[in-house]
């Protein structure tokens, strides 16, 4: 038995004879013997020590067997401490009882049988071993479960926080994943997949038929063709469908899906990832729509170009000149104004302001109203207009002179504009006798083109010009191309 096995066993008794007649008896068994010959040294050695076993004289002066085993029951550590008292003295009953009830776990009578006493002895020493071990070796299992323990518990929150990297990565990227055992028939939906088919996850139950019912019509041959493919050995597809939630709104989805298969190769599971592509399909489409915006855009710019080229009267050469130039910067300058705002529209401050600003310098000119956007035709339309009145008033209006004034105001009135064109201190007006190229253009443009009225008041202190146009679109929506034409068409009318 090594030195660290083995147990400590206290001998007690105040006579040296009988405590070295123990220890002879008791050396076989190789344990280590401490001896006490009184009550107050033994517990002295028991608060210093680990003691297996007590063997304790029950007739002792000062401190007999009885007392000092109710003394070391009284103490935490040893309570389970086994004790046997030695006797020389016949005991009644009553004092086996006594004992007992003082924590002893065995009597030994006097004259000691050496056998008996070492068989006592190695019972309860073995089991102090035994119970020691046990001990260790539940310290260390619990030493393993709280290691262990630990562990999972990092693993779950590594698994935690993984989770929600995913979720996150998933939600940001507007993606659901999904498994399906193809043997049962069941299903599961990450939180992801219900968001994307807008499902309450507490209300809708993920069944084949209930998923099938949120398909396009026109998709589900189709993917059930795909899914299909997989009992023939196909392990993989992509494919992009449609859905229609229950909210009636339709989304584009692209999904991708993956089999696995057993030993055997026979399917088991199928398993997902859906992704939202509306966006992205909404995008294709604006794309392409502004391709094709920009193809008549820039066909519909020409057409009008070429139309002010031809249809435009002058004297001379470089009047002709000047008098085409100045249309086609009209048209630039209304251009690069819808331009900033994606042709959306053109706010009529900054249309006026751009048309005025050779006049701006000086306080001939005043303009103001209310912002209103004018929709692209209508802001083309009227650009043109600005510059034929403002060529006019530069040649022989009120900006003929330095003296002249010209006033410019708007509003709106349900939804029609409202602008008011007057002019004062310039040059005597008289009404024209016959209708000039400008005045006719901007009659087609405004009553042809825009369904709008025009009226002139010649006054002879200065001109007074009235518009009225729709701020929105009338009458059924025409290609641009097609407005365009019927400008041309105009000015063509216009001309002759």
């Amino acid at each position: 038995m090594s030195e660290h096995d083995k147990v400590n066993i206290l001998l007690v008794d105040d006579q040296p004879a009988k405590l070295l007649a123990y220890e002879v008896i008791l050396k076989e068994l190789g344990e280590n013997l401490v001896v006490a010959t009184s009550g107050r040294e033994a517990l002295e050695i028991l608060l210093k020590n680990d003691i297996a076993v007590i063997l304790v004289d029950v007739c002792m002066p000062e401190l007999d067997g009885f007392e000092l085993a109710a003394m070391i029951r009284e103490h935490p550590r040893f309570e389970k401490t086994a004790m046997i008292f030695i006797s020389a003295i016949q005991v009644s009953d009553l004092d086996r009882l006594r004992g007992y009830e003082m924590g002893a776990v065995d009597y030994v009578p006097v004259p000691v049988v050496p056998e008996v006493l070492r068989a006592k002895i190695k019972v309860f020493a073995e089991l102090y071993r035994k119970t020691r071990q046990l001990e260790r070796l539940n310290l260390e299992l619990e030493d393993r479960v709280r290691a262990r323990t630990a562990e999972l518990e990092r693993s779950t929150a590594q698994l935690v926080a993984s989770e929600q990297r995913r979720s996150m990565a998933l939600a940001a990227g507007k993606m659901g994943s999904w498994d399906w055992d193809w043997v049962s028939g069941d299903w599961m939906w990450d939180e992801g997949q219900y968001r994307i088919f807008g499902v309450d996850p507490e209300r809708f139950e993920v069944t084949s038929t209930n998923v099938q019912a949120l398909m396009h019509p026109e998709d589900v041959d189709r993917l059930r063709k795909l899914v299909g493919e997989f009992a023939r050995g196909v392990r993989t597809y992509e494919a992009e469908f449609r859905i229609n939630r229950p909210d009636g709104e339709q989304r584009w989805c692209a999904g991708t899906a993956a089999a696995t298969v057993d030993r055997s190769g026979r399917v088991i599971r199928v398993s997902g990832v859906t992704i939202d592509i509306t966006e992205r399909k909404r995008a294709e489409e604006r794309q392409s729509l502004l391709a094709r915006e920009v193809d008549h855009r820039a066909k519909n710019a020409l057409a009008l170009a070429q139309s002010i080229v031809r249809l435009t009267r002058a004297e001379t050469i470089n009047a002709y000149v000047d008098a085409v130039e100045g249309r086609i910067n009209a048209l630039a300058r209304v251009h690069t104004i819808l331009s900033l705002s994606s042709w959306r529209g053109a706010e009529i401050g900054r249309l006026v302001a751009d048309e005025m600003a050779p006049y701006a310098s000086g306080t001939q000119v005043r303009a103001g109203g209310p912002e209103v956007s004018l929709q692209p035709a209508t802001a083309q339309t009227l650009a043109l207009v600005l510059h034929e009145l403002l060529t006019n008033s530069a040649k022989y209006g009120a900006l003929s002179t330095r003296s002249g004034q010209l006033s410019i105001g708007w509003q709106t009135v349900d939804d029609m504009l409202a602008m008011t064109w007057e002019e004062t201190g310039g040059p005597v007006v008289r009404e024209p006798t016959t209708r000039g190229f400008g005045t006719r253009g901007i009659l087609a443009g405004i009553e042809a083109q825009l369904g709008g009225q025009v009226s002139f008041n010649w006054r002879p202190e200065g001109l007074i010009c009235r518009l009225e146009v729709p701020v929105t679109e009338r009458g059924p929506v025409h290609h641009r191309s097609e407005r365009y034409d019927s400008v041309e068409e105009s000015l063509q009318t216009a001309v002759r």
